[in-house]
């Protein structure tokens, strides 16, 4: 599993980078149903952050019903699709985002491009 965390540019809580980055790799395939997560110290290790900012990240990946946490038996993912969620709790963050985008002043076919081609990043594979 190779994920990044930005200490510098990125204003998100590190357990919420590793979260978003684990959630990625989920929906690209990368990391696909029944496989098991690296530890949580290893994880920590890797990064360079404390273990408990990984296990932080680790239960809110839970929480969403992403994966599955077992003492002794580490994590693993439960399914692509996670907790079922109302289309208005799925819009919020994709709204969140776009306002962000027009803030910056892009124009609406720049944004168009940069969530086309975020949507194909996320695709890969998936049909």
């Amino acid at each position: 599993m190779y994920i990044v965390v930005d200490f510098e540019k990125d204003h998100r809580p590190i357990y919420q980078q590793v979260v978003d980055e684990i959630k990625a790799l989920i929906a690209r395939g990368s990391l696909r149903e029944g496989e098991q997560l690296p530890p949580v110290r290893q994880v920590a290790a890797d990064l360079g952050v404390n273990l408990n900012t990984i296990a932080t990240a680790y239960r809110e990946l839970q929480r969403e019903g992403l994966i599955t946490v077992r003492h002794g038996a580490g994590a693993i993912v439960l399914s692509r699709k996670g907790a079922l969620k109302s289309d208005e709790e799925l819009r919020k963050p994709l709204r969140a985002a776009l306002t962000q985008l027009v803030l910056a002043g892009l124009p609406r076919n720049r944004i168009m491009a940069i969530v086309g081609s975020e949507l194909r990043g996320l695709m890969k594979g998936n049909g």
